[in-house]
């Protein structure tokens, strides 16, 4: 970032409006990072932006009037963005008895436009390639769109898919929003990108141009310095230090279950995610809970009902801290529960 801050105090170097769509450095960068875990994507197929929360909620600007299929609970962006669109929505039930994790099978055959979020936010629930080959089958044979939010991809331990691309067929019926933030800290400065593959299109229309052309309209670019930062986020050095950190945040993640496991509390997450989907003991409400931890232990979480009517009863703690306050927090869990 000092280099490209420096290069832009010059006049023979300082940029202006980058490019709509993202620089090609870090195009390349992405679609070389996507090599890394054995998925072929072009630099074209690349859509640099400023946040996956903005592409999730501006992708509304070009879909159709299909109904729009939500898990539940889940990121509630997908909900709110697409109520403000004033668009029809249904909800698919993520439970304990699925280990939140909805599958298609008992769904209507139709047109959908399907959000799924693996590794889940906030359950921490992850997809294997199987379960993801049959949404990907449904989409194909519905005649729906995936908008696969795989923004904690870089927390995966284990086979899982660390992209929808993974699955065969994946690229005819599927858009992937991925984030910098989680994978190396970019929160406040802003970045992300979404894949728009050549093969996705309805009837002869390529819906990569249908974002191409959004984005030409209402969208100015990213930063350079930005931009440069994300490129060495993914070079050799830099994608170590991130995946150094992720590994300090998993430890703190395995701390938390250990806890969990002991006092025999159910739970998800906590493998390939960085958040841990606890039920609530003794059948509290998520807010009862809540106010439980902040009154008499000083321990603030995430309430369940905040993410759809199927969070409530449940609640969020995160593994994004310093080991020193995770373990401070689970010694006054411990004395409580």
């Amino acid at each position: 970032m000092h280099k490209a801050v420096d290069e832009m105090a010059v006049k023979e170097t300082f940029r202006g409006y980058p490019p709509e769509y993202g620089y090609d450095f870090l195009r390349e960068a992405i679609s070389k990072y996507y090599k890394s875990f054995g998925v072929e994507i072009k630099a074209g197929e690349v859509f640099v932006s400023d946040g996956a929360k903005s592409d999730c909620g501006n992708i509304v600007d070009i879909l159709g009037d299909n109904t729009i299929l939500i898990p539940d609970p889940v990121y509630p962006v997908y909900m709110d963005s697409n109520v403000m669109s004033g668009r029809n929505i249904e909800f698919i039930s993520g439970n304990k008895e699925n280990n939140f994790l909805p599958m298609p099978d008992k769904l209507e055959v139709k047109p959908y436009v399907i959000y799924l979020c693996s590794p889940n936010n906030p359950t921490g629930a992850t997809y294997n390639k199987d379960q993801l080959s049959e949404w990907v089958k449904f989409a194909k044979n519905s005649g729906s769109l995936i908008i696969f939010d795989s923004a904690y991809e870089a927390f995966i331990n284990g086979d899982y898919p660390h992209s929808i691309y993974a699955v065969e067929g994946a690229k005819e019926c599927a858009i992937e929003i991925c984030s910098f933030s989680k994978m190396a800290g970019f929160t406040g400065t802003r970045c992300s990108w979404t894949i728009f593959p050549n093969e996705l299109k309805v009837g002869e229309k390529s819906i990569q141009k249908m974002w191409a052309r959004r984005q030409a309209t209402k969208f100015n670019g990213v930063p350079y310095v930005i931009q440069r930062a994300a490129e060495a986020a993914l070079s050799e050095d830099g994608f170590k230090e991130a995946m150094d950190n992720i590994e300090y945040y998993m430890g703190n993640a395995k701390l938390i279950a250990e806890l969990l496991t002991a006092k025999g509390i159910w739970f998800s997450g906590g493998i390939c995610s960085p958040y841990i989907w606890l039920k609530c003991p003794n059948d509290m409400k998520s807010w009862d809970f809540f106010d439980m931890l902040l009154d008499k232990i000083q321990v603030v979480g995430t309430p369940g009902a905040g993410f759809g009517e199927e969070g409530e009863g449940y609640f969020r703690l995160t593994s994004f801290g310093s080991k020193e306050a995770t373990i401070e927090a689970i010694e006054r869990l411990r004395k409580l529960l």
